[in-house]
Order: C-alpha cells, then sequence, then structure tokens
C-alpha cells in the first residue's frame, strides 16, 4: 500500500499512553532477521519519529537488538539503521574465534578434560571463545546510554532475561522508571539493575557453546533456558500491547511431516535442543495469551469484578518468518570459517543435516542480509496490519 495523503497523523504521545511492549526472542544469528522487521517499521512511521516502544525486553541475541533500541529511543530510525549497518558486516570472528588455532586449542581442551576425567579449575568453560563479541559489544552498545532514554521520557523500561545455572531462576533484568515494581513468580523474577554489557553477554550466551557470565554471587547463561512466559516482562512492566517479533516460521496445517531412516546425527539432536530452548517457549506463551484475551473476551466487566478476574486483554501482533530459516542457512553454510566448517561437519553437519543447529552460529553478513532483507519483505507485506496495530490506518 502506497502512502496516502488522508493518512491520519501519527501522535507519539497517544501511542506512549498505549505501552506497547516489543518482544525480541533469542536465537543467535537468526535475530538478523529481526533488524529486518525494525527496518520496514521504521519507514512506516514518521521519519523523525521516537520509539514507538517505551517498554523493551529482549532475550539472548534479541537482549543485544533491544539494548541498542533502548539507546536510541529517543532517535528510533537511527537507532534501527546502526543496527542494521552492524548485522550486514557481521562475520562470525566478530563473535568467537573462529581460526584454526582458536578452534584447535578450544576442541584440544574439551579433548583433554575428557580423556584425564576434567582438569579442575582449568575445566573448559565453553566449546567457543566469545572474546571478540565483548568487544564489539563495547565498542557499539554504550549501556550507560540508556538511563538517557529513560530521563528523556521516551523510553520506560528495558528488560533483559538471562538464566540462572544455580538457581534455576528466570531473571529479567530490568532498567526503567522508579515507579516500576520488582516481581517474583514461580521460577520467575524481575530486578532491577543499570543494564551493562555483562547482561548482555549472559542472556546471549548459548550454552555449551558460549561461556557463562557472572553476574552478583551467580553465573547466568542464555536467557532462553526455563523462560517459559518470555512476553511476562513486558506485561509486568506495564504493557498492554506487544508486538513479537519471532525468528521461526509459522507452521501450517499441512506442513508435511518428514521421516527419518537413519539414527538423528549429534548436530541434529543439539539443533533439536537449540530449537526447543529458543523457540517453543515463545509458542508456548502465545497460545495462552490467546486463550486468556478468548476468555476475557466471554466476560463482561461486571462479571469480571464480580469474579475477581484481574487478568486483562492485551492486543498482540506477531511477524514471524515466511521462510525456514534452517533451509536459509543450508545455503549460507560454505560462507562459515573452514576451521568451523570443520568442527560442525565432526558434529554431523552434511547436506540436509545439523541446518537448524547452523542457523544459530551463521554470523556472516550474507546470510544475515538475507534474513534482514525477509524480516523487511514480510513486515511491507502486512503494513496495513502494522499501520492499525500503531494507530495509523487510514480515514
Amino acid at each position: 500500500m502506497k502512502a496516502g495523503r488522508n493518512r491520519a497523523p501519527f501522535n507519539m504521545h497517544s501511542q506512549k499512553d498505549r505501552k506497547i511492549g516489543l518482544i525480541l526472542s533469542g536465537g543467535g544469528a537468526r535475530a538478523a532477521y529481526q533488524v529486518g522487521v525494525l527496518k520496514a517499521i521504521s519507514q512506516i512511521l514518521p521519519r523523525n519519529a521516537s520509539s514507538p516502544f517505551p517498554i523493551i525486553c529482549g532475550t539472548s541475541a534479541g537482549a543485544i537488538n533491544a539494548a541498542v533500541l533502548a539507546i536510541y529511543a529517543s532517535r528510533f530510525r537511527e537507532g534501527v539503521k546502526r543496527l542494521s549497518l552492524v548485522w550486514k558486516i557481521f562475520r562470525v570472528h566478530y563473535v568467537f574465534r573462529a581460526d584454526t588455532w582458536g578452534v584447535m586449542s578450544s576442541g584440544a581442551h574439551w579433548l583433554a578434560a575428557m580423556l584425564l576425567g576434567g582438569l579442575g579449575k582449568h575445566n573448559p568453560r565453553s566449546l567457543l571463545d566469545c572474546t571478540p563479541l565483548r568487544g564489539l559489544l563495547e565498542r557499539y552498545v554504550p549501556c550507560e546510554k540508556i538511563q538517557d532514554s529513560i530521563d528523556a521520557g521516551v523510553l520506560q523500561a528495558l528488560s533483559v532475561t538471562a538464566s540462572g545455572y544455580t538457581s534455576g531462576e528466570s531473571v529479567s533484568f530490568y532498567q526503567g522508571l522508579p515507579s516500576l515494581k520488582p516481581w517474583q513468580r514461580e521460577r520467575r523474577i524481575g530486578r532491577p539493575v543499570g543494564i551493562t554489557i555483562d547482561h548482555l553477554l549472559a542472556s546471549s550466551a548459548i550454552p555449551f557453546i558460549l561461556p557463562a557470565v557472572r553476574i552478583g554471587g551467580e553465573y547466568f547463561g542464555d536467557g532462553s533456558m526455563g523462560q517459559m512466559a518470555p512476553i511476562s516482562p513486558a506485561l509486568h512492566l506495564g504493557a498492554d500491547r506487544v508486538l513479537v517479533i519471532g525468528v521461526r516460521k509459522s507452521p501450517t496445517p499441512d506442513t508435511p511431516h518428514e521421516e527419518s531412516a537413519s539414527y538423528p546425527a549429534l548436530a541434529e539432536v543439539a539443533g533439536h535442543i537449540l530449537n526447543s530452548i529458543f523457540l517453543e517457549g515463545l509458542d508456548t506463551d502465545l497460545e495462552r495469551l490467546q486463550r486468556i484475551n478468548k476468555t476475557i473476551s466471554l466476560l463482561t466487566p461486571q462479571q469480571r469484578d464480580a469474579g475477581g478476574v484481574a487478568l486483562r486483554n492485551v492486543d498482540v501482533l506477531v511477524i514471524s518468518p515466511s521462510e525456514d530459516l534452517g533451509e536459509i542457512a543450508e545455503r549460507y553454510a560454505s560462507y562459515l570459517p573452514r576451521p568451523m566448517r570443520f568442527l560442525l561437519r565432526g558434529v554431523g553437519v552434511k547436506n540436509h543435516s545439523g541446518t537448524s543447529l547452523v542457523s544459530y552460529v551463521l554470523f556472516d553478513k550474507a546470510y544475515c542480509r538475507r534474513l534482514i532483507s525477509l524480516g523487511y519483505a514480510d513486515t511491507m507485506q502486512r503494513k496495513n496490519e502494522v499501520m492499525d496495530f500503531f494507530g495509523m490506518g487510514q480515514h
């Protein structure tokens, strides 16, 4: 749909009053898809608009994207542009050491630990060395500026979720307005902090692949682990509408069931585990929210008051890939550095096998650009729906 002269003016103040929350899920390199969606939204909104999301919640790689949006909340389009520039030039070695010596030394370290029954305090902490990622974040994500957005009134809260390895709790570290209250549910905690690079690294520490990060007295790993209610932090922080950007193609009723004649390779098992960690919690939470909305719609306000029903309807817009990101990754797997390809072949990545695993670690500009283009196209395909969600429908 082309922009018309009769478009209703976009009132940012009324937008803030509606408290729209943005949910950016995890998924390693798949998070490049989110950048394409955000790019389309930034072009749909007026050029100089501030962020339409006063509440931003990110998990895993989505936490890094969320932090950048929070920093540039007063200049939404510029923030999205900066995100896009970084993702479009991505290389694997920006995230972890992928050179021959780095991969060999890591592999030898693990092999020695297994053969010798452990190396004590020198036990390996992860399969890969993510030192480069810390340097990248320190350069491009000045977390100290998050508070500037809050003070300017363009951001109500930023939430970054990580999983505690000792407690098993899903902790949503949030930085926001003083009026926001911490929360505690079964295995879910909201804790006010000043967001730092450590929180972003902890949230995006994919189990086994990247090392856990110590925050306070506990080590934390990827926030997608055990996160059964990824939409919950936005609601606790005051959102009454949420935009969810997924990183998995939604199944359709006619999706064929694939049969396997051989025993699954280790890469297939690892890919399945990562899919379960990163993707299924969001799908389950969305289904639960839809059921709650349907139940609430059947009750009158008087019935809700009489029954003490404190639940409220939450409008949700979900944008997810129209193509399978694992299948796309298969076409770009050869772009991985040779040592990484050798390592992945060793765990069973070959032909169609293990493409889900590849899709999480394929931090290459060709693959990332393809996902950004897909996210942009998927969102523009639903432009009318997006405009209605932001209250920009035409008269």
